[in-house]
């Protein structure tokens, strides 16, 4: 599979801020991106739930409970309902599918996107992960974790992806900040992989979540 090419207009520079990714995130509607992971889970053959994903130890299975799990998680943080779903620590244990797991995940999908359309989730403070966090800094982890993973679900199904632009460009500037903002250079996800500065916006993202663009499973 050559590398996904995207259309989407580049606006973001490597000079972003965190009051640029305050503002790119602060009236974002997760709706479109949430649909988009929808349709992929949608995509995904049953034959496939055991193939390997570029998230190192999860296959596609676990990475659909991640997704599942992180769409509960926040969807809670963006209602400012927190306790059990938003103190729990993704690492906590392996993620996985139930038996109804094609209905309830674009259910929880859709019940995020809705939670995240009320601006009072944007504001004061919320947690997701066990971690506390500004209601507008969650919400740009949370685009960049439905733009990022759905990446991975599309490459590990060999489904087509066109992330929704605004969620795209709040991804690579949340990523693009946590990059610049380490001694190292590293991302929030381990290494950047280096990719050309005038690649397409999704290659530039996915790189600087630690992921190769070119992956195959």
């Amino acid at each position: 599979m050559t590398p996904t090419t995207d259309t989407t207009t580049d606006t973001a520079t490597d000079t972003t801020t965190h009051t640029e990714t305050d503002t790119a995130t602060a009236t974002l509607d997760l709706g479109p991106q949430a649909l988009v992971v929808a349709r992929l889970v949608a995509g995904v053959p049953d034959e496939r739930l055991t193939g390997r994903t570029p998230c190192p130890g999860y296959p596609v299975r676990n990475l659909l409970g991640h997704l599942a799990g992180l769409a509960v998680a926040f969807r809670d943080a963006g209602r400012k309902d927190l306790g059990a779903t938003t103190d729990t620590s993704p690492e906590a244990a392996l993620p996985d599918i139930g038996p109804g797991w094609r209905e309830e995940l674009p259910r929880v999908l859709d019940e995020l996107a809705a939670a995240w359309r009320d601006p009072a989730a944007w504001t004061g403070k919320t947690r997701a992960g066990g971690i506390d966090l500004p209601g507008e800094v969650a919400g740009a982890v949370v685009a960049d974790e439905l733009v990022i993973h759905g990446w991975d679900l599309a490459r590990a199904t060999g489904q087509p992806y066109t992330p929704d632009p605004a969620a795209l460009h709040a991804s690579y500037t949340f990523l693009r900040a946590a990059a610049d903002d380490s001694d190292r250079g590293d991302g929030i996800f381990g290494p950047v992989v280096a990719v050309p500065g005038d690649a397409p916006l999704l290659d530039r993202a996915v790189g600087l979540s630690g992921r190769d663009p070119g992956w195959t499973p």
